[in-house]
Formats: structure tokens, C-alpha cells, sequence
């Protein structure tokens, strides 16, 4: 039985999940390649619905001259630090087990999932850094507090850039499944932000976390793993990232909230629906 669990997971990166920005006007989607099954992205859910304020600010934000050119700016900035992380932790993954099962310590834990010593994770972690490719400039000071925060906090890796979806209808794609300080796995969500990290971002930080709790859901519905925590690992231009972590409990009582969040998001779709209907 925990062999399959680790098959499972081993078997998301056979991604069966098409994302497409283009088909809803209202926002993005995912479509099962095998079954043609259309579900509503965790970010779109999480936009439809954020408390009112928070929408409204965003509104007037994007009143503004040049506001457009700027988040499109953010993004990416963003999309570059994530991808330097994907081919280092991807990289390194491989390398870790591969050289783990040369020396014969690919080991099974009572989890289901297999882990290798943590000298040998760091070790492939910093051979992949060093052969990665350049990173974009407005990317550079992100990438490397996300890298320095994996190097000084990541065990074990078990998963990278996994997606999947829930019955509830949404679909998602976590940043990566791992072990934090000898301990997991948990789910690990990386975020830039150019400003400084203070009140302002108690909003974002509150679907941040709910984030969190919509990839542990999908974890779950895919493999049977309930991850024993998350974390949401924040960068800046410079400086060490700003880490929000969420033990399990925690984490369980973030799945309640965005399963409460995701009948909400389609509540209001089907009234939206029946006033266009109706007009």
C-alpha cells in the first residue's frame, strides 16, 4: 500500500493537465487531456473570491497609469525565479536519487516515500545551481533568496512542478512536495513580491495560505499523501525570503477554507450565468 503511494507521485509528472488562459474570458483553466474534464484554475477561484476590499483595491490599483505594464513586469520577474527553482530542484532531484542508489542509500521511510541522506540532497542542490542557466537580471536577486532559502532549509525532494486536480473542480500546480529540516513532506509555494513585506501583504498572504491548502487537497485526490505542512516562501530583490509555515493542522484547516472558497466561486458563477440568461 505505500508503494503505491510513492508510484503515485512518481506518476504526476506524467502531466494529463493542458492549462489554458485563452478559452474562459473570466480566467484560466485546466483541461484533462484523457477525459476532456474542464476544471477552474486554484488561482481564478482564490480572484472571484477574495473579500470585497481587497477586490476593490485591486480595481483602483489597476486605474492607475502604467499599472498594466507593471504586474506584467512582476510576473515576469516572478515566472524567471520560479524557473531557475524548477531546473534546480528537478536537476537535483535526479541527481540525489541516482547517486543514492549507486551508494545504496534510497531508502524507503515509514511514510511511503523514499529519501536519501541529507548531505547528498544539499550536494545535488548546489552541482545543479552551478551548471544552471543565467538567470534574466530583473530575475537574478529573487532567485537567488529562493535558492538560498532551499539550500538552507530542503532534506528531501520529492516532487517538482507536480499538477493535478480535485472533484471539487479546480486544478492546480504546486511548486514543490519536500522535506524541511528533516522532516515532511510539505508543500512549498514560492512567491516574489517588489515591495516591502508589512501589513499590505496580510491579504495576499491570507490566499497564500489558502493556496496551500487547495495543493494539499489536490495532493491527496491524487496520490493519498496528506503532506504534514506548508510553507509559503515570499522573496524580495534582496535580502533573505519571508517564510509563512503552516504545521498540519493548519494546513487541514486551509483545505476547509478553500473548499468553502471554491463553492462559493461557483455559486456566484451559476448567479452570474442566470442574470446574463435572463437578460
Amino acid at each position: 500500500m505505500t508503494i503505491n503511494k510513492q508510484d503515485k507521485l512518481a506518476a504526476l509528472r506524467k502531466k494529463t493537465l493542458i492549462r489554458d488562459d485563452q478559452r474562459d474570458p473570466d480566467g484560466r483553466v485546466y483541461i484533462n487531456s484523457e477525459t476532456g474534464e474542464i476544471f477552474h484554475s486554484v488561482t481564478r477561484v482564490l480572484g472571484t473570491t477574495s473579500p470585497p476590499e481587497q477586490q476593490k483595491a485591486l480595481a483602483k490599483w489597476l486605474e492607475r497609469p502604467g499599472s498594466y505594464e507593471d504586474r506584467d513586469a512582476a510576473a515576469k520577474r516572478g515566472t524567471g525565479a520560479h524557473n531557475h527553482m524548477e531546473y534546480v530542484l528537478k536537476l537535483a532531484q535526479r541527481l540525489a536519487r541516482a547517486t543514492s542508489n549507486k551508494r545504496g542509500v534510497w531508502k524507503q521511510s515509514e511514510d511511503g516515500l523514499y529519501r536519501c541522506p541529507k548531505k547528498i540532497t544539499t550536494w545535488a542542490m548546489e552541482k545543479a545551481a552551478a551548471g544552471a542557466p543565467r538567470i534574466p537580471w530583473a530575475s537574478s536577486g529573487y532567485a537567488r533568496g529562493l535558492r538560498g532559502w532551499a539550500m538552507d532549509h530542503i532534506t528531501a525532494i520529492h516532487s517538482v512542478e507536480f499538477s493535478g486536480h480535485h472533484p471539487a473542480g479546480m486544478a492546480g500546480a504546486c511548486d514543490v512536495l519536500v522535506d524541511i529540516a528533516g522532516k515532511g513532506p510539505f508543500i512549498v509555494d514560492w512567491k516574489t513580491t517588489g515591495k516591502s513585506l508589512h501589513s499590505s501583504m496580510d491579504g495576499a498572504l491570507h490566499n497564500y495560505k489558502a493556496q496551500t491548502g487547495a495543493y494539499s487537497l489536490i495532493l491527496k485526490n491524487m496520490t493519498g499523501i496528506q503532506a504534514i505542512g506548508g510553507a509559503v516562501v515570499v522573496a524580495r530583490r534582496s535580502g533573505e525570503p519571508v517564510t509563512t509555515l503552516l504545521n498540519q493542522e493548519e494546513l487541514i484547516e486551509q483545505e476547509g477554507f478553500f473548499l468553502e472558497r471554491i463553492e462559493r466561486h461557483y455559486d456566484q458563477l451559476s448567479a452570474e450565468n442566470a442574470l446574463k440568461y435572463d437578460s
